[in-house]
């Protein structure tokens, strides 16, 4: 996982993250190092505040963009 590394290139400190996120340091802490599982909602609302991609996060991609958000429904013609 690339949080670390994503939170650093950005000079943030954990608990400013975890200040963020409404949880304790020591949670943040724990979801950077692996002793914890990152739950679903912290991870997009950690990709929302980086700009990036749940993906990236994940180290599942080496690509830092974020993915294009959903449009407005197109309305059908018939």
């Amino acid at each position: 996982m690339k949080l670390k590394d994503i939170r650093e290139d950005r000079d943030i400190t954990q608990r400013e993250l975890a200040e963020f996120l409404h949880i304790k340091q020591n949670t943040y802490s724990q979801y950077e190092n692996g002793q914890r599982s990152l739950p679903v909602d912290v991870l997009i609302k950690l990709a929302d505040y980086f700009s990036t991609s749940t993906d990236y996060i994940l180290g599942l991609t080496d690509n830092k963009k974020p993915y294009p958000r959903k449009g407005a429904k197109k309305k059908s013609t018939g």
